[in-house]
């Protein structure tokens, strides 16, 4: 095995002081491997063989800052060369593109169902259990919900529950949420953010207990290892970046036990679970983030734990 293969988007765009998947890799690093990285359009089957097009790195040095942010140089990697390779000859794969789960993430996914070595998280997995809609498989444990794409019955929704959060079902990062009051501009707005009843969306519940912070879970291969508290930026009503440890109670318990099975019945060995005041929001699986930003915030080493997971233990 010749290393650890990262399938990111292009390394330039990736904030090196937060990006979670730098993380990942500067952990594989500190356990003497070679971190390889590519991007999507790198793979190719030839001959009935996942081959990629890979730039191996070595990551400089980094410390944590006064904040959620690691104090890196600016150009944060050193480029070691590239070659062409067998995905095969890998001892893991890392899956970290950011969603949506749109066409090219889909082909990603194809394409590394022929890998021939492990792949974090599975590709078969990720398709199979939608990271917005996956709660939903748990209704019980989540806030009122409504998913559709009719702005007259989401709509109906918001008068029912007050006020709500809308964000599209393929959203990620906070990127086209919107928060609806049920008065009247609340037409207006669902049509826009179904694009005139053509985009279906997911409306749930506005829960005021956000304030007190949105908690972020870390369940490796379904167990939890950690957690941080999110609130929302001053003067924003969506989630910021991590403020503090975050307190485990029975409710998330309860959560990491429903979703547990499930995720690992799937090969999805890294989530974030995002849970306010109780209730399960979101699952994240295609491109967990927040462990950079926890390890720099608190002095955790959730990277480490996750890579030393991932080897057996070979890091402890």
């Amino acid at each position: 095995m010749i290393g650890v293969l990262f399938v990111t988007d292009p390394l330039p765009g990736l904030q090196a002081e937060i990006d979670a998947s730098i993380g990942l890799m500067a952990a594989t690093q500190d356990l003497d491997l070679d971190v390889w990285c590519c991007e999507p359009a790198d793979l190719a089957v030839v001959d009935g063989r996942l081959r990629v097009r890979a730039r191996r790195i070595r990551l400089r040095p980094r410390v944590p800052g006064d904040d959620h942010r690691w104090i890196v140089d600016p150009q944060w990697y050193d480029d070691l060369g590239t070659a062409v390779l067998d995905v095969a000859s890998f001892a893991l794969v890392h899956l970290r593109i950011d969603p949506p789960v749109d066409a090219r993430y889909l082909h990603t996914t194809y394409l590394l169902d022929l890998a021939g070595t492990r792949v974090v998280n599975r590709p078969a997995g990720i398709r199979a259990l939608h990271e917005k809609l996956m709660a939903l498989h748990h209704p019980e444990l989540c806030p009122p919900t409504h998913v559709g794409a009719d702005p007259h019955a989401l709509r109906a929704f918001v008068t029912q529950v007050g006020t709500a959060v809308v964000k599209p079902v393929d959203g990620f990062a906070g990127n086209g949420v919107w928060l609806v009051r049920d008065d009247h501009g609340a037409i207006a707005l669902l049509e826009s953010a179904t694009y005139g009843g053509r985009r279906p969306v997911i409306a749930q519940q506005y829960l005021t207990a956000v304030a007190q912070g949105n908690k972020r879970l870390f369940l490796l291969d379904g167990e939890l290892v950690g957690a941080v508290l999110r609130r929302p930026a001053a003067g924003d009503f969506r989630i910021g970046p991590p403020v503090a440890v975050a307190g485990i109670d029975a409710h998330d318990r309860a959560i990491v036990a429903a979703l547990g099975p499930e995720l690992r019945d799937h090969g999805l060995v890294v989530a974030g679970v995002d849970v306010i005041d109780g209730r399960l929001i979101e699952v994240n699986v295609t491109c967990p983030g927040g462990m950079h930003k926890t390890d720099a915030l608190l002095g955790t080493r959730l990277s480490h734990t996750i890579v030393s997971h991932l080897f057996e233990g070979a890091l402890l």
